[in-house]
Formats: C-alpha cells, structure tokens, sequence
C-alpha cells in the first residue's frame, strides 16, 4: 500500500513542489530532510514501508509520529533519517 497525504496525522505540512524528493530520486540520499515537508515525510514514510515489506495507515503513522516527536535534530539527511529509523522502529515494535 502507498501512505497518502490524507493518512498524513499532522495537517500543517509545507507542500512546496521544490522539495517533492520523490520525483527526483527513489531512495534517500545525502539531501536534507525536512520533517515539516509533506512531500518528504511522504517519501521517507512509503521508502521505510517498503523495506518493511509491508506498510498500513497504522504503521505509516506510528512513522510519521517517530519522526514528528523523536528524530534528534542532529539527522540531517533523509538517509540519516532512513537508518534512525531502522533502529528505532525495531526497538519500538517489539
């Protein structure tokens, strides 16, 4: 399944087309995450469900709240934000 912007928690997301990474690239990189960019927060979230193998409105959310609430400010890039959340993701679901 793709998380869409209206499984999106959090309604006060910037949608600038700039930082729309999807279309650009279909991995995370060295590019700076932004976790008040829908668009990115939508990338990473589906990315992340994918590499699960699999991804629900439930999981695409308990993400988007990890990120929201828990990333350090010191993850920078979206690939940063990929491996934090590896990490975090499996000490939370156990």
């Amino acid at each position: 399944m793709t998380f869409l912007k209206e499984h999106l928690h959090n309604g006060d997301y910037n949608w600038a087309m700039g930082l729309n990474h999807s279309i650009q690239n279909n991995e995370p990189d060295r590019r700076m995450f932004d976790r008040s960019n829908g668009y990115q927060m939508l990338f990473i979230i589906n990315y992340f469900g994918q590499s699960l193998g699999k991804l629900t409105v439930t999981d695409g959310r308990r993400i988007e709240k990890l990120i929201s609430t828990q990333l350090p400010g010191n993850i920078k890039s979206e690939l940063s934000v990929f491996n934090w959340l590896r990490g975090i993701y499996l000490y939370y679901s156990n």
